[in-house]
């Protein structure tokens, strides 16, 4: 590996250039509004509206990651669902209204999510729900893919196992060779297995352009920003709770997570981004805040771009009432 100083100053030059100068640097993740819900009338309608919007702007970010659900714009059948277009073009609207971007993230595709609840399986095995995942991202990209200046599209949320990367490398070059014959300049996101694990980066194949940008996922130490979470007994203990001093929670922890997808960013051109990071509504506020000061001072070290988990709810919501006493220093640190 290189020293760190030689990869630092490369990915501060391209940041600036590629994300920071182009609006996604700072930003909060929309999550349990257009995916993982109810999808409810009233879910979709009430749970993000324009207040919502102009609070996130408040908080000085630059953007916002919008996770969508397959279904929110495709019927069984895979024919299209207008209302659901239209749900991402409200959300447009009221972004630039508040002076941000938006990264469209496919947070579930037909055969696949990153959640085994959720009964999707055979993607990486079935091309007929490959070729229903390009013609999605075909329709968003005639759609949305003429303001590259306030939209991003992130291909598809946390592949989970290593062993479909090549498949899944294949169909990143399929799709975004379709998305760019509407979408010659947006930026594309695209991330590896074990749930975007920085390290995975490393199996990815070089970009298929120069705006392709790598996207990973940190929520590390998993026993501290998910204890108690139900759905990850398998790789923490239930019972267990800590306190940020219990762990070995400091800068090089993270220096040592990134810097592998940094070098392989390095190595062809790009940077990369952090997609997804956070701590369980079950810790301490003061304590969330001294973990998010910690990996802050890592992306700005590195002049890496981001998008919290998550602004509302969804058992780590920044905007929920918990977080009060805290709110303030915190949104310093996102």
């Amino acid at each position: 590996m290189g020293s760190i100083n030689t990869v630092c100053d490369y990915v501060q030059k391209g940041e600036k250039i590629m994300l920071k100068s182009r609006g996604f640097y700072k930003g909060v993740d929309l999550g349990g509004w257009l995916s993982q819900c109810d999808y409810s009338e009233d879910r979709l309608n009430n749970f993000i509206t324009e207040p919502d919007f102009e609070k996130i702007a408040s908080w000085g970010l630059d953007h916002v990651r919008l996770p969508i659900d397959y279904n929110i714009l495709e019927n069984e059948d895979g024919s299209y669902k207008e209302d659901g277009f239209q749900r991402i073009e409200r959300a447009l609207a009221l972004a630039e209204k508040y002076g941000l971007n938006v990264v469209i993230d496919l947070h579930k595709t037909a055969g696949f999510s990153f959640d085994f609840g959720e009964q999707e399986s055979g993607f990486f095995e079935n091309e007929k729900y490959q070729e229903r995942f390009y013609r999605l991202w075909e329709e968003l990209a005639k759609r949305f893919g003429n303001r590259p200046d306030q939209a991003a599209f992130e291909l598809l949320n946390e592949v989970t196992d290593p062993k479909v990367i090549d498949v899944w490398n294949r169909i990143i070059r399929e799709c975004i060779s379709r998305i760019r014959v509407y979408a010659p300049e947006t930026l594309i996101l695209v991330g590896s297995y074990w749930n975007n694990s920085p390290e995975a980066i490393k199996d990815l194949e070089k970009p298929y352009d120069d705006k392709v940008i790598y996207n990973f996922h940190c929520y590390a130490p998993l026993e501290f920003t998910h204890q108690g979470a139900p759905w990850a007994r398998e790789i923490v203990d239930q019972d267990a709770r800590y306190r940020f001093e219990d762990l070995d929670i400091t800068p090089e922890l993270f220096e040592k997570l990134f810097l592998p997808a940094i070098e392989r960013a390095k190595s062809y051109g790009t940077t990369v981004y952090c997609g997804e990071y956070g701590v369980i509504d079950r810790v301490a506020p003061e304590d969330t805040l001294k973990w998010y000061k910690v990996i802050n001072g890592v992306f700005e070290k590195h002049g890496i771009a981001r998008a919290a988990w998550s602004y509302k709810e969804m058992d780590f919501g920044l905007s929920d009432s918990r977080m009060d006493s805290v709110r303030e220093e915190l949104v310093k640190y996102l």
